[in-house]
């Protein structure tokens, strides 16, 4: 049938995932970077979408497409939640107000340093708003829990990505990573790991991502001790 459809320009889009959020009916989703109609079937033509895309990437034509299937939406969303696929890979940037913490006979209350969600790789956009001109760290896994003050020392005011890269698809996240690196004129990039030989691969995946980006950014590699404390900083440019 003939009728108004969603339209993405993949050029002009980020990725952000701001358009994603917006469809009520779960239509689009990021996928390696960008923004895809997932089905004809659960776009309704209504374009409330549109409006929050900054990069003008989304419109709306009139073209032969598949009807909108309510019964098909209802469905597809709760397979989703059931999933767990949307609500907790969102990208948020988490702005805090300066305060003063409060102080009880005993404790000092702490305050988190987290600025970014999600912080898997994995589920990071490429295009998220809070990497343009960032100091992005980079950080295994294991590392925020052999390093005490982590948030403190390192996360401060930086965003931050995770991975392990014994675990994972090494090959994956230095695609990931370069994508990153091309959408984003990043100040510097710190690479955290753990002194276990497998968790160096972290520094393997930075390198090669940056080679295949074409940019030159500085690069600093942070060394972590099993029993948690700073062995070696080493500074570099790619």
């Amino acid at each position: 049938m003939r009728r108004n459809i969603i339209v993405i320009n993949e050029e002009k889009c980020t990725g952000c995932g701001l358009c994603a959020d917006a469809c009520a009916e779960g239509a689009i989703k990021i996928i390696n970077g960008k923004a895809k109609l997932v089905s004809e079937t659960y776009c309704d033509g209504l374009g409330a979408c549109i409006g929050e895309c900054l990069e003008g990437a989304l419109t709306i034509e009139e073209r032969d497409a598949d009807a909108f299937n309510e019964q098909a939406v209802e469905k597809h969303l709760k397979e989703e939640k059931l999933a767990c696929g949307c609500p907790g890979s969102m990208t948020r940037e988490i702005k805090r107000e300066s305060q003063t913490a409060k102080r009880t006979s005993s404790e000092v209350p702490v305050q988190s340093e987290l600025t970014n969600w999600p912080v898997q790789l994995r589920l990071v956009s490429s295009g998220a708003p809070y990497l343009r001109s960032a100091d992005l760290l980079l950080v295994a896994d294991c590392v925020p829990f052999a390093l005490a003050d982590f948030h403190s020392r390192f996360l401060n005011g930086k965003p931050i990505v995770i991975g392990c890269p014994k675990l994972d698809d090494a090959n994956y996240y230095v695609d990931k990573m370069t994508e990153i690196i091309k959408n984003n004129d990043l100040n510097s990039l710190t690479v955290v790991h753990m002194e276990v030989p497998c968790c160096s691969g972290l520094n393997y995946i930075a390198e090669k991502a940056l080679e295949a980006s074409g940019k030159s950014v500085p690069i600093q590699d942070i060394t972590i001790g099993i029993s948690g404390e700073v062995l070696e900083t080493v500074d570099m440019t790619i």
